[in-house]
């Protein structure tokens, strides 16, 4: 068991959430219970996770998507009162971290991504606090070999897009997420791929430019272990009860 305040300070902390300007408010975001026995936790604060988290018993939510984004209709009506409601009506706790749980070194969503598909990080990249990464494959593969990689690791399918004269991937950057505009910077620092979770129009135009590979592996599919591996730290920490949500999410 711990109290609510004292697991969210220790999860500030953790992820270091003050370095980061981010779209929505890290931490608390709900308020529930004061003693936490019992974690859920999910990528997205959906009603089917709500949902499934007060089925479990569970004293507080865990997630990477909470509320309150910048620039969101700031009533709560329909889906958000609804949401809301299920939380508070059963008292129960919602803590959501975004930016910083994308850059955390170990259980952050890019550290534990590159723990899955099996591949050593070297660095980061993109605008500060640089949240993109880079590292290099065990042995080099083509792109059609790594797609399939990557389907056998997510357990599903990538969009894979090879630029005009994108060869064999030894080296490649990742970001998690909607995290598709740092393909320039990939290829700027002469990687030969670049992984992230959705795509853009642009992102077509900037492979077949720049001639480098891209591969979108789904923005829930890249994103279910850093929240997952969390979740599992605190409830070995803290000696909590602790399952992961997943929501089917083809996006």
């Amino acid at each position: 068991m711990v109290r609510r305040d004292e697991l969210t300070g220790y999860v500030n902390e953790l992820l270091q959430v003050d370095g980061f300007r981010d779209y929505m408010p890290n931490g608390l975001q709900v308020e529930g219970r004061d003693e936490i026995r019992c974690l859920a936790s999910a990528v997205t604060a959906s009603y089917a996770a709500v949902e499934a988290a007060v089925a479990m018993g569970a004293d507080a939510l865990l997630v990477h998507h909470g509320y309150f984004w910048q620039g969101e209709e700031p009533r709560v009506v329909d889906m958000k009162r609804r949401r809301l409601a299920l939380l508070l009506g059963h008292d129960v706790n919602l803590l959501a971290y975004h930016l910083p749980l994308d850059a955390h070194p170990t259980y952050g969503n890019n550290a534990q991504l590159a723990r899955v598909l099996g591949i050593r990080i070297q660095g980061s990249f993109g605008p500060e606090p640089a949240i993109a990464v880079h590292g290099e494959l065990p042995a080099p593969m083509g792109g059609e070999e790594f797609a399939r990689h990557v389907a056998r690791c997510l357990g599903r399918e990538p969009l894979h897009v090879a630029g005009k004269g994108a060869g064999t991937i030894r080296r490649i950057g990742w970001c998690t997420g909607a995290a598709q505009k740092y393909i320039e910077d990939a290829a700027l620092l002469g990687l030969d791929a670049y992984l992230s979770g959705e795509a853009s129009e642009q992102t077509f135009h900037v492979t077949q430019e720049m001639g480098i590979h891209f591969f979108g592996a789904g923005h829930h599919a890249t994103e279910r272990y850093g929240v997952m591996a969390l979740g599992e730290h605190l409830a070995d920490k803290f000696s909590l009860q602790h399952r992961f949500v997943d929501i089917v999410n083809p996006i």
